[in-house]
């Protein structure tokens, strides 16, 4: 299976990554009215464990290129990505009008890692799959767990 890849640089992995962390750079400088999400983690070891595959999955987004990969352009996969961003950018519009509902909370937690999901699927990257799906386990762990139950 490693055969199939080879070490390169995935620009566009780079860019979805840093178009999802864009509502979180504009979070950091400006809280939301109802911040719930500043609140002290109850998953310290499950947040920890997201953000470790967190950090791989960029990594193996950007840096691993399967060969038998097609150029970039726009698929069901991709238009998948792009319907999963869309939702993530309402769910913090929506969080910084001030709703804090389970709709809301799993638009942050779930399109984003489904937005890489479906990028990693896309340009062939098992490797990244890995990481994500951890990630995404995590990710929803903490939003149930912190905001949900």
């Amino acid at each position: 299976m490693l055969k199939e890849y080879k070490f390169g640089f995935n620009i566009y992995g780079l860019l979805l990554f840093l178009i999802i962390m864009i509502p979180n750079f504009i979070w950091f400088a400006a809280p939301a009215p109802n911040d719930v999400l500043r609140t002290e983690s109850v998953t310290e070891v499950i947040d920890t464990i997201a953000s470790v595959c967190q950090i791989l999955m960029v990594i193996a987004l950007c840096i691993f290129v399967n060969i038998k990969n097609h150029k970039f352009h726009i698929t069901p996969l991709i238009i998948f990505v792009i319907i999963c961003c869309l939702i993530y950018f309402a769910s913090w519009v929506s969080y910084y009008v001030g709703v804090v509902n389970t709709g809301v909370i799993l638009g942050l937690t779930i399109s984003p890692c489904l937005a890489f999901m479906f990028f990693a699927i896309d340009r062939k990257n098992m490797i990244a799959v890995v990481p994500i799906s951890i990630f995404l386990i995590c990710h929803l762990i903490y939003g149930i767990a912190n905001f949900v139950v």
